[in-house]
């Protein structure tokens, strides 16, 4: 008896991958920007391009 049903089992790609993927083939980029392998600098861009194209993040008030 299956678990799952038809085309919904088996492993799953991880993030990395996907990632690497949707670059080189799509040109599509996917950063965090709390990512370690980026600089301070880098950081601040990532943040800065976030806010321009998105606009500032929302506070969640607890």
């Amino acid at each position: 008896m299956k678990c799952f049903p038809r085309g919904f089992g088996g492993k799953r790609t991880d993030q990395e991958t996907v990632r690497r993927e949707g670059w080189f083939k799509s040109e599509i980029l996917v950063i965090s920007a709390t990512d370690p392998r980026l600089t301070w600098p880098e950081r601040e861009l990532i943040q800065q391009l976030g806010t321009r194209l998105f606009g500032k993040k929302k506070r969640v008030s607890p």
